[in-house]
């Protein structure tokens, strides 16, 4: 098997990086929405925060300038989610509205 082309690299190493940023996105409008972080792990997120850190200086230390960028945004993103979850601590996410109209395509709720 040959050598990869650096641009076959480069594709997987931005789709990678795209995709690492994109995963916190959700989480942090979510927490933003809601007002809520009871649900999130706090342990969890001081772990990806010190293992964002250590990435983007690994990075820099290599001279790595995609891998420096992509690490500071994720660590950017996963520390709102951090400090919305310090701010939103004890607070339960909302619970459905209950103005909004059953899915159709659920199976009946039997109470007894």
């Amino acid at each position: 098997m040959g050598a990869t082309p650096v641009f076959v690299m480069q594709v997987v190493g931005v789709g990678a990086a795209l995709c690492s940023i994109a995963s916190f996105v959700p989480q942090v409008v979510k927490m933003w929405r809601d007002k809520a972080g009871k649900e999130v792990s706090l342990r969890m997120y001081m772990l990806t925060v010190t293992g964002f850190v250590l990435w983007s200086a690994y990075g820099f230390m290599l001279g790595s300038w995609p891998l420096v960028a992509s690490n500071l945004i994720s660590l950017g993103l996963a520390c709102a989610i951090l400090v919305l979850k310090l701010r939103y601590r004890n607070r339960p996410a909302k619970a459905a509205s209950p103005s909004r109209a059953p899915d159709p395509g659920a199976a009946p709720v039997r109470r007894t």
